[in-house]
């Protein structure tokens, strides 16, 4: 049977990838999980961890069954994959604007692109636009990973 998930709960999922934690797909219970990394790193260790508040066992438990049981976790996306400063730069070709496409640009150019192109967008009243295309471009992305797995989505 082919696994089924509901693609917003991948975009959301990719959302909360980070340099701190993974996010994976559960193949059998369509599940979408997020664990520390600290946690899968103490997982290879097989130290006991029942010292551990619950909620700390309770990932302790989820990193040990993704390694043990690696066949049945997909990881979503991580911000490499999704690369949102090419998803910046895009937007800026995508406006009908010239001028304004090039001010944003210039904007995303050096230390600080991330903060600088967000207030730009605020000050422009493109907030929205770029909002609506960044949706997208995490939706194309979400797509994109539940067919190259054949992994039915709704």
């Amino acid at each position: 049977m082919k696994a089924k998930v509901k693609l917003s709960d991948v975009i959301d999922g990719m959302e909360m990838q980070s340099y701190e934690s993974n996010t994976f797909f559960n193949l059998k219970t369509g599940d979408i999980i997020a664990v520390d990394n600290t946690a899968l790193r103490k997982a290879e260790d097989d130290e006991p961890y029942d010292h551990l508040p619950d909620w700390q066992q309770e990932e302790m438990k989820m990193a040990i069954d993704i390694l043990e049981n690696e066949e049945n976790y997909i990881s979503l996306p991580t911000q490499f994959d999704i690369h949102e400063y090419s998803m910046m730069e895009n937007f800026c070709y995508s406006l009908p604007d010239e001028d304004i496409g090039n001010e944003l640009l210039s904007s995303i150019r050096g230390k600080g692109a991330f903060r600088r192109f967000k207030e730009k967008i605020f000050y422009l009243g493109l907030e929205d636009k770029w909002y609506q295309f960044r949706d997208k471009c995490y939706k194309d992305i979400a797509i994109e990973w539940c067919e190259n797995h054949d992994i039915e989505y709704f």
